[in-house]
């Protein structure tokens, strides 16, 4: 910001200019397989397949399961996918002559294990919202503290979004370096925090990041109406703690859902994952300008102070927004106890028992 922008994006930009040449240079070394079929085409054959066959008793019929794969008790709705009607429905290598009209096992658990993340990546999106106001509204609050140190250094607003990376850095050192070493000398056994109480500890992070963005911004505005100027004088390092909570709520949360999804797809799918996850970041992120834009004119009514708009939060209430967003973490994590955190223990049951019945096939093969 006090050089030059053009050196500002000329860098990254010739970084990935190398980064490109690179990969191109190793092309012949990367192992290529044809992809065969789509995960995605399966998901939607299975429910063709389950709404053609929607009145078919499923008690009386057999299913076709060449993989004898592990059933599920939940939406057998969707086993009618798997159900043969009719003898002509397969071919002379006992395989379906079509894919629409009559599906595998596998087929139809792949898309029970699908639906059955969605309640726990719903969870995750509404502890995302968090991590994006930090990104977006507080580096505004950034630009309108005082980012001079006593040293006279002058530190960029936009600094303030490598605090999250430097408190999930930080924790990821010290759960490895002093957290699991000390509860294997204590107990025995390296002890490692679950996923369930990960996203718990995520969730509360989040409640905690918008309760002290509120304190936070209400002294910051306080001050700079107290002295009639666009900067606060109070200091910009008093963002951190907001900051860093976000932070830990990316170390805890989003970790252990991204985990969460990876371990527990089957490895046809494990690529979803990674789709699955970054949706959910972008989700959050529409949602919470969807409801920056709710509260903005919903709160301007009447004449009133908008919590949120214009050029500048001094003349705003950011700090309602913020007890807002607490408000809506605080269900989120009722929800999530309540109701989502039952699918992480399924999901982990039923590939449990997969990976089982894997092996006893081996073993008898």
């Amino acid at each position: 910001t006090n050089i030059s922008w053009v050196i500002g994006f000329a860098i990254p930009t010739s970084c990935l200019l190398v980064s490109i040449v690179i990969f191109v240079i190793g092309h012949h070394a990367y192992i290529i397989m044809k992809p065969q079929g789509s995960v995605f085409v399966d998901l939607v054959k299975v429910i063709t397949a389950a709404t053609r066959k929607h009145r078919l008793d499923c008690s009386r019929c057999s299913l076709y399961d060449p993989d004898f794969h592990p059933r599920t008790k939940q939406l057998r709705c969707l086993e009618k996918a798997a159900v043969i009607a009719n003898q002509n429905e397969l071919d002379e290598d006992g395989k379906p002559k079509n894919g629409w009209r009559l599906c595998s096992i596998q087929q139809v658990e792949n898309l029970k294990l699908l639906l059955g993340m969605m309640p726990v990546c719903l969870a995750g999106i509404g502890c995302f919202m968090t991590m994006d106001q930090q990104t977006t509204i507080g580096i505004l609050q950034a630009i309108q503290s005082n980012n001079v140190l006593r040293s006279g250094f002058q530190v960029p607003p936009g600094w303030m979004g490598l605090s999250p990376m430097i408190a999930l850095s930080i924790w990821i050192s010290t759960y490895e370096i002093l957290w699991v070493p000390q509860t294997k000398r204590l107990t025995g056994k390296a002890k490692r925090l679950t996923m369930t109480q990960r996203i718990n500890i995520g969730l509360i992070s989040a409640m905690a990041c918008s309760i002290v963005a509120s304190f936070i911004e209400k002294k910051r505005r306080t001050a700079a109406l107290k002295h009639g100027a666009f900067k606060s004088p109070m200091s910009i390092l008093m963002l951190l703690p907001q900051f860093a909570l976000s932070g830990l709520v990316e170390a805890f949360a989003a970790v252990a859902i991204m985990e969460y999804l990876t371990t527990q797809l089957p490895e046809s799918m494990r690529t979803v994952a990674g789709a699955i996850f970054f949706i959910s970041l972008s989700m959050a992120s529409y949602l919470n300008s969807m409801l920056v834009n709710i509260v903005h004119k919903t709160t301007k009514k009447g004449g009133k102070t908008p919590w949120l708009g214009g050029h500048s939060l001094n003349n705003d209430k950011l700090e309602n927004f913020y007890y807002l967003a607490a408000s809506i973490e605080a269900l989120n994590f009722l929800y999530f106890n309540l109701y989502a955190r039952r699918f992480i223990a399924t999901s982990c049951t039923i590939n449990k028992e997969s990976k089982e019945d894997q092996h006893n096939n081996e073993d008898q093969i």
